[in-house]
């Protein structure tokens, strides 16, 4: 409060209405009612003036002194006023999901006992934690229309701007309709994802009371809307592509919104978005109400999340005008078809982007991304397309809505849902199957007995009839198990854990030996399991036959391109010629000719054989040439004598092995081993460390001495010192080893010292 006082014979010759000024802007801009003084007041001597100072905060300009050049988004970003909260957010338990939060006190409850007794109760834990997934998973698997209405309004959703600044690489907000002013409820701005450029315009909601008061709720005003419709002009003349994001209640329906011409302003966006000849995708985060929502939302591509709900009128509302009250709202949002998977059936939305369990605000990272990808999909599919074919595109998605034609080409082509659907395989019945098994084999039988081919396309489709049929009776069979929840979550943990670490985490490798071992043992008292055996021995049967059938005919196509090499006039040629002149020369064996004559036939061989090894080659085969050797062969006999002694000492050595790891002691130790790499998890600490080596160490010195205690050790000796004096005896002339011969599958063997050579599949 600041007051001012002065005398009046200061002014002499000056009246009142001088002095103060005649203007109702007062005197220094400070209006009358603020100087208003008691007329008894200026009878008095003195005067004053009293002036009230409100006391105003201080203004933050947008951009700091001192910004970070490495922000997200670039230095631009500082000027918007969407800043991260200063508190996390609470969490909102919604009242479907009050069974889960039994669950959560469990856990919570467990852990705490835990803390405080010291006591392990790591098996409790996970089991309630695997009870807790599961619920989680069949309570979002089937949730009902209100339900997901309720998902699509929760307080921590994550809003437009929380995507936009996940999925961009910079982002800068314009403000403003050039008319009125800036509508906070509406927020639009240049970004770019993966160096492309877009226009992005959203309905923005708050992300607590304060910023709820402040976006109106996610309501936008006519001057909202005009100035979406200044950056879709301004988008249009520069060519960038459109990204809309609605999540609006509807339209603010106030009186002065109706007096700033609400509803044409509403109109002229969707007569203005027809015509934009960029391509628009509209991306449903939340709810989409009533035209609020369509002023954005004529695009090419209409994409939900998969809980949000697009509606002309809210459930609410709807039952309060059909059975006069909200209570029935339930039952008007099954009526009304407002989820993504109803509007997806009626072609009104082109694509649902999945949401993670417990909706958007469990995860809004991982949607934001999946908002990117769809994003990078749909603008790929819209920029191919020309200015013609673009409008042509838009205007046929609207102008089909709720009209059916039988037969008709659709266009655009609907994307029924973005996430992948389990196939519907039609199962045959046991006795079909039987019979058409019987059948083929009969053709099998009859093909063997005529000497022709099997009927490889029969052979072939019953295979792969009988591996889904196998497949089948697999599920069930665990199913029946009750093993079907713990393959499930195991499978969710190995997709958890990066590739690279699913080989080295004990834990993980120790639930999977468990799980096989389990369905090992208790699948024979599976009530499926004689038709599996039955079909699991066909499949073995069918597929053993056409490996068979696949020989043969591999071994036919190889011997005519033999034929086909063998037959060709240069190389008949050349054999002829050295075939004179071997006759010429009289000599009765290889050993008898001459050098030249000699070098000549060894070129010969190595040049047909190279001819043959192209062509097998070009079936894809490894080829290893054998010759008919007898001394090589004889050392072959010898190490084959070598190689069964040598897989025996083996078999003795495995078996002692498995003695030593059975006996009480060590098996202690064994078992506390896998206990602290389970306890140590991915990152070990040094004293997990130590204590793993020490076991590890002390578990080897174990098994060594045992081994070498024991007459294996001399065994060993006398068949190294047996297998080390034959190779010596045996090798060549030039002092080198001879070169152990492999064979890999599918292999040929090849002949080269007969007068036609034959190929001999393997």
């Amino acid at each position: 409060m600041a007051s001012i006082t002065y005398s009046p014979a200061a002014f002499t010759g000056t009246s009142a209405s001088d002095l103060l000024g005649s203007s109702s802007n007062g005197m220094s801009g400070i209006p009358l009612e603020t100087l208003g003084t008691p007329r008894s007041a200026v009878s008095k001597r003195g005067v004053t003036v009293v002036a009230k100072l409100r006391k105003v905060k201080k203004h933050e300009y947008p951009w700091p002194a001192d910004p970070d050049p490495n922000v997200k988004g670039g230095v631009l970003s500082h000027l918007s006023h969407f800043k991260p909260l200063k508190e996390k957010q609470k969490p909102v338990t919604l009242d479907f999901e009050k069974p889960l939060v039994n669950f959560e006190k469990k856990m919570i409850d467990v852990r705490r006992m835990a803390n405080e007794t010291g006591l392990d109760f790591s098996d409790q834990i996970i089991l309630l934690e695997n009870k807790y997934q599961q619920a989680l998973k069949d309570l979002y698997t089937h949730l009902t229309p209100i339900q997901r209405v309720n998902i699509a309004r929760h307080p921590n959703r994550p809003t437009f701007l929380d995507h936009v600044f996940s999925i961009t690489d910079k982002f800068v907000e314009l403000h403003g309709d050039r008319s009125g002013y800036d509508d906070p409820a509406i927020v639009t701005g240049i970004g770019t994802i993966d160096g492309r450029r877009y226009m992005f315009i959203g309905q923005q909601k708050g992300r607590n009371t304060k910023e709820n008061i402040q976006r109106n709720f996610g309501m936008p005003t006519p001057h909202g809307y005009r100035k979406a419709l200044r950056m879709m002009y301004y988008a249009d003349h520069h060519g960038f592509p459109i990204v809309t994001f609605i999540d609006t209640p509807g339209a603010y329906a106030d009186l002065k919104s109706e007096e700033l011409g609400q509803g044409e302003a509403i109109a002229h966006n969707l007569r203005t978005m027809f015509g934009l000849k960029v391509p628009i995708v509209s991306i449903v985060i939340g709810e989409g109400g009533s035209g609020g929502a369509l002023a954005i939302g004529c695009a090419n591509k209409l994409l939900m999340l998969e809980n949000a709900v697009f509606y002309v009128a809210s459930p609410e509302a709807c039952a309060a005008i059909l059975w006069k009250t909200a209570k029935a709202s339930p039952k008007a949002a099954e009526k009304l078809r407002i989820t993504a998977p109803e509007l997806c059936r009626l072609e009104i939305c082109d694509g649902i982007i999945p949401e993670p369990l417990g909706g958007a605000h469990a995860n809004p990272a991982w949607t934001s991304q999946q908002i990117k990808a769809t994003i990078n999909e749909s603008m790929d599919e819209l920029t191919a397309m020309n200015t013609e074919e673009l409008l042509h595109h838009r205007n046929h998605k609207f102008r089909k809505l709720g009209g059916f034609q039988e037969n008709a080409q659709l266009d655009p082509k609907k994307k029924v849902n973005m996430k992948k659907k389990e196939d519907t395989v039609r199962r045959t019945s046991n006795v079909e199957l039987e019979g058409e098994v019987e059948k083929l084999k009969q053709q099998i039988l009859k093909a063997k007995e005529s000497s022709s081919k099997p009927p490889e396309m029969a052979l072939k489709d019953m295979i792969e009839k009988l591996k889904i049929e196998v497949d089948h009776e697999y599920s069930e069979a665990i199913k029946a198990m009750g093993l079907k929840d713990r393959l499930e979550m195991l499978k969710e943990e190995v997709s958890k854990v990066n590739s690279r670490d699913q080989l080295t985490d004990p834990v993980i490798r120790n639930k999977i030996e468990k799980l096989k071992d389990e369905f090992g043992q208790n699948l024979s008292a599976a009530p499926n399991y004689s038709i599996l055996k039955y079909k699991l021995d066909m499949l073995k049967e069918f597929s053993k036959a056409k490996s068979l059938s696949d020989a043969a005919t591999l071994k036919q196509e190889v011997n005519k391109k033999f034929n086909e090499v063998m037959s060709r006039p240069d190389i008949n040629e050349k054999l002829e010629a050295i075939k004179a002149e071997v006759q010429n020369s009289g000599s009765a064996s290889f050993a008898d000719l001459d050098q030249g004559l000699k070098d000549k036939v060894i070129n010969m061989k190595k040049e047909i054989e190279s001819e043959m090894i192209s062509a097998l080659k070009s079936f894809g085969l490894d080829v290893v040439v054998v010759k008919s050797n007898a001394k090589l062969l004889s050392e072959r006999a010898s190490l084959s004598i070598f190689k069964s002694k040598v897989d025996n000492l083996n078999e003795e050595i495995s078996k002692k092995i498995e003695n030593v790891a059975s006996s009480f002691e060590l098996k202690n130790m064994i078992e506390l081993l896998k206990l602290e790499i389970a306890r140590a998890g991915r990152k070990p600490d040094t004293e997990s460390k130590s204590k793993i080596e020490a076991l590890q160490k002390h578990i080897k010195q174990n098994l060594s001495e045992a081994i070498i205690s024991s007459e294996l050790k001399e065994k060993h000796e006398e068949l190294k010192a047996k297998i080390s004096e034959m190779v010596q005896s045996s090798a060549g002339t030039d002092g080198n080893l001879p070169k152990e011969t492999k064979h890999e599958e599918p292999g040929v063997e090849i002949n080269l010292d007969s007068n036609h050579s034959f190929a001999q599949c393997v």
